[in-house]
């Protein structure tokens, strides 16, 4: 963890500073990842930029829909142990239904106009992280005290054979991946701060203080939770059961958890829509289907809703698949390792690397290029192991 937070303020580090253009004359902004790219980089690098993302944007609305059903199932038997007693048959079951309430939610918030314009979004979502971050945290210091002694050994869980622990270890660093890089929004943050002084050097106050905040929570809650359960220790401590009283204290901090990601899912969502919205318009702009809206009265009283068919099939069918595949593939560490190695070397290292270059006229086999070639060789060589034992993670739960 402490490793991927070096390497995380290093990515914001290089990336901040590509916020302008390396036009030394017109130094125009930036407003997005993707632009960056292509005035960096050019326009076959923005391709690779955007399919990425937007890949790594729907894998997040997988792996929402996969965190929210098991949140949900976990309230669901955190009542019934409470009533039944912890030796009660209380198994998961419902996780389906659950993803499908999830889907339903997700389709109908997909149609909320100028859903981008809600701020208070984003201060509802970082509140919800705090307090559940901090249920976590708290629950884990407070088992640890009550038995009394550290649990848990330095070689962690142990594996029928060495290579099934290899493959543990690959999948772990996938999840420490996903959850900490934050390169794809971090120009878009960068565009809201004003100048002077230079957005790169606020930029970087606040990626010490966001990188050193997740950390800690990041540690704490991870060592805690091993030092409270050791090798039983489960993947997610506020759904795993580790923890079976205050029952109602567990069932709050998953209520935080499924508020936070109803509008997350679609505040990365919602980039995709808008991208697609724009395709269609430019590739078909005399079509009545992609162009034209239909004024429906929904509820009697409340001015008619502007209704457009390609946006009411296009919605649809991609929160049915996320809904779909969340269905087919419900692993949650396994999803998380997944889609965390797929992106972490191309977008948090590659690119902002070769731009980075680009930027500051860094020549070929130069000391500086040198490291962060070199820097950039180590990341990618972790980031693949990653990626196969995740994907070896997947392929195992899937086939038994």
């Amino acid at each position: 963890m402490v490793c991927f937070a070096f390497v995380t303020y290093i990515s914001a580090f290089l990336l901040s500073h590509c916020y302008r253009s390396p036009d030394s004359e017109k130094r125009q902004r930036n407003y997005s990842y993707m632009d960056a790219v292509s005035v960096h980089l050019g326009k076959k690098y923005t391709w690779l930029c955007g399919l990425l993302q937007y890949l790594n944007l729907y894998g997040i609305g997988i792996a929402y829909t996969i965190t929210t059903a098991t949140c949900m199932s976990a309230i669901k038997k955190a009542n019934c142990y409470h009533s039944e007693g912890r030796n009660a048959s209380c198994e998961a079951n419902g996780e389906h239904l659950f993803m499908l309430l999830f889907g339903a939610a997700q389709l109908l918030l997909s149609f909320i106009p100028n859903f981008h314009k809600m701020a208070w979004l984003s201060v509802v979502a970082a509140i919800m992280s705090f307090v559940y971050s901090t249920i976590g945290l708290g629950l884990g210091l407070a088992k640890t005290i009550g038995n009394g002694d550290v649990k848990g050994n330095i070689a962690g869980v142990a594996m029928a054979t060495p290579m099934q622990k290899v493959w543990r270890v690959a999948q772990a660093i996938g999840d420490i991946a996903f959850a900490y890089p934050y390169t794809i929004v971090l120009l878009e943050i960068q565009d809201t701060l004003r100048s002077p002084p230079p957005e790169s050097e606020t930029m970087q106050k606040g990626n010490v203080i966001g990188v050193l905040t997740t950390t800690f929570f990041y540690l704490c809650v991870g060592c805690f939770g091993y030092s409270a359960f050791g090798n039983a220790a489960p993947g997610n401590l506020l759904t795993g059961f580790g923890f079976y009283e205050p029952y109602w204290l567990i069932d709050f901090a998953n209520v935080c958890i499924v508020l936070h990601l109803l509008g997350g899912y679609q505040m990365f969502s919602q980039q995709i829509f808008t991208f697609a919205d724009r395709c269609f318009a430019s590739s078909f702009p005399n079509s009545a289907l992609v162009n034209k809206s239909y004024a429906v009265r929904i509820i009697p009283g409340v001015p008619r809703y502007k209704l457009n068919l390609q946006r009411l099939c296009f919605r649809t069918v991609y929160v049915a698949s996320t809904t779909g595949l969340a269905l087919v593939f419900p692993y949650f560490n396994e999803v998380l390792g997944v889609l965390g190695a797929l992106v972490f070397w191309p977008l948090a290292i590659y690119l902002p690397v070769e731009m980075y270059c680009v930027q500051r006229r860094i020549l070929p086999w130069t000391p500086r290029w040198a490291v962060l070639q070199a820097f950039s060789a180590v990341c990618f060589a972790v980031g693949t192991f990653a990626f196969v034992g995740s994907v070896e993670g997947v392929i195992r739960k899937r086939l038994g």
